[in-house]
């Protein structure tokens, strides 16, 4: 795989992650953040997620499937991720510090991959980046994939929350 790609997933969903129990936690990497502050931004940072531990949408399992044939990821996490209306998620690196101790991964964090399934089409205000490019136009099923170390942001700048489904795997 290329640093980054994206392709586009044909929208099988309905909107149950909407409803779905997410919960605020804070940003897992303090020196990023200071970073951040350091160049003027204010946050709020990151968004809300429903990950693995708290109960999936009914079609959930759709998305695994898809990423173990076609991408031939293992040991697939999901989290689901709200983005509300003046939050951003300026340039960064992941961590992936769970999913490398779950997977026992130490050292062969270069096999980690991650994607972003938009799950619904892009409002005014709302953009990502991945390794440099800006995107701000997409539909439902606009899936950017990277390799474990590539840098990315989210902004919401809009007047709407914005839903994406976070994939993370290894090959």
């Amino acid at each position: 795989m290329a640093t980054h790609d994206w392709f586009n997933i044909a929208k099988f969903w309905d909107d149950e992650y909407k409803s779905l129990d997410y919960i605020k936690e804070q940003f897992n990497d303090p020196a990023a953040q200071i970073e951040w502050e350091d160049a003027g931004f204010r946050g709020p940072f990151g968004g809300w997620m429903c990950d693995m531990r708290s109960p999936q949408p009914s079609w959930n399992q759709q998305f695994i499937d898809f990423f173990q044939t076609y991408e031939h990821w293992k040991d697939i996490g999901t989290s689901y991720y709200r983005m509300d209306p003046g939050s951003s998620l300026p340039n960064h690196q992941d961590t992936y510090s769970r999913y490398i101790e779950l997977f026992n991964l130490q050292g062969q964090e270069h096999t980690i991959r991650r994607a972003v399934v938009f799950l619904e089409e892009r409002k005014p205000g709302q953009f990502a980046e991945c390794n440099g490019q800006g995107y701000a136009d997409w539909i439902a099923g606009f899936t950017i994939v990277w390799d474990w170390d590539k840098p990315h942001a989210a902004y919401n700048m809009g007047f709407e929350p914005r839903y994406t489904l976070q994939l993370t795997g290894h090959v």
